[in-house]
């Protein structure tokens, strides 16, 4: 895929982690306007009742200008890091790997969050780590309305996005719901644990080009 452009997201999902191992180099946009109902500050994962969204409480501005991502705070008013964790541990107790990777995962949610993009690039690094992903990475330093990357930064859209569909895998509810197609690449990393790699870098994307 050579060089792709993209927003850094929360726990993104498992196409835009997919996007990410295949390509040769990742460029994160730093100079967007932050936008309301992206995944910029959400993810979704499986639960007893379906989807669950996780959402990252944000401070808007109080004129309602706009803001870079970058500049946008956390609102932490409201314990939503303890609640996410807590969701997962619910979610995915009796996932194959859960118990692998809670060590690893579990700072992430009790770290001292300020900024959602740091706190955003600090979750991709982590789980490249956890992954075993080695890609290059790099960021911008301008916003380019047509970039001369490959541009795939509408995968940070909640609405209109653009549907793939992914390889099933076994989901820890998949007899209640049927498979819950691209969640939040941390169902598929407790599920499939060391797998997720290979997982990853074979999914059909062409469609996104």
């Amino acid at each position: 895929m050579s060089t792709i452009l993209l927003h850094p997201t929360y726990f993104p999902s498992i196409t835009h982690m997919a996007a990410i191992a295949q390509a040769d180099h990742v460029v994160f946009e730093m100079e967007d306007n932050y936008q309301k109902q992206t995944y910029r500050n959400r993810a979704y994962i499986a639960h007893s009742n379906g989807k669950l969204l996780l959402n990252v409480p944000v401070k808007h501005s109080h004129d309602g200008s706009r803001q870079k991502t970058k500049n946008v705070a956390v609102e932490n008013d409201f314990p939503w890091q303890s609640h996410h964790l807590k969701s997962l541990q619910s979610a995915y107790r009796t996932s194959p790997f859960f118990e692998f990777y809670e060590d690893e995962l579990t700072p992430i949610f009790t770290r001292n969050v300020k900024q959602l993009m740091e706190h955003n690039l600090y979750i991709y690094e982590q789980l490249f780590e956890l992954i075993g992903m080695d890609t290059q990475i790099s960021f911008s330093e301008t916003y380019e309305k047509q970039p001369e990357q490959l541009d795939f930064r509408f995968m940070a859209k909640a609405k209109r996005e653009k549907k793939i569909t992914i390889e099933p895998y076994t989901q820890v509810f998949i007899e209640k719901h049927g498979f819950l197609n691209n969640l939040s690449i941390l169902d598929l990393l407790v599920n499939e644990g060391p797998n997720a790699l290979t997982y990853l870098e074979r999914q059909e994307l062409s469609c996104l080009k």
